[in-house]
């Protein structure tokens, strides 16, 4: 636990490797595509909770494996964002299962360590490119709703990106009360 806070605390936090392709604003609302790098991600899915529950729940187990919680009981360093993949309803809100995951620090990319947690899966993933909205705030459910539909008005109907789920994503820990960074990422197809 102490090296989860200390990392969280007092570490650098090495960002998702991304290249800026363009920017937009339409309705007020500015937007990025961006091509993210792929690699190793440590996920966890959590099934029967409501969005708000379940992603706070998957961040820490994800926090005490990058702090620490693993085979060698190694702190690694926090990335961000901590990213969390929400499956839309017909209405709109979540469905009760998400998916948080983490793109495991740099020098730990070509052989991770096991993390203890069996909850925890290593995952390899390729390299997307996405539409991007950023607010501020501690986010909630409401808030990546919110600016889900305001990113899906400014893109219109020429944007083509998967419908099916997009990806809610927090860059500060929860300690941190003000400049806070959060954003809505949807998967171009």
């Amino acid at each position: 636990m102490l090296g989860m806070v200390k990392n969280s605390l007092l570490s650098t936090v090495e960002a998702w490797p991304y290249r800026l392709l363009s920017k937009g604003e339409k309705d007020q609302l500015s937007y990025e595509e961006r091509a993210c790098e792929g690699g190793r991600f440590a996920a966890v899915e959590l099934v029967g909770k409501p969005f708000d529950e379940a992603s706070k729940e998957g961040a820490v187990k994800l926090l005490k494996y990058v702090g620490g919680s693993n085979d060698k009981g190694v702190g690694m360093g926090m990335t961000a964002p901590v990213s969390i993949t929400a499956f839309p309803a017909e209405d709109g809100s979540f469905q009760q299962k998400v998916k948080v995951s983490l793109r495991i620090p740099s020098q730990f990319q070509d052989n991770p360590p096991c993390p203890t947690d069996e909850s925890i899966k290593i995952e390899e993933r390729q390299g997307m490119t996405i539409y991007s909205t950023q607010f501020g705030g501690y986010a909630k459910e409401a808030d990546y709703v919110s600016y889900a539909a305001k990113l899906k008005a400014a893109l219109g109907s020429d944007a083509a990106y998967r419908k099916d789920f997009y990806l809610c994503n927090g860059y500060d820990p929860p300690m941190k009360p003000y400049g806070r960074r959060n954003e809505v990422w949807f998967v171009k197809e």
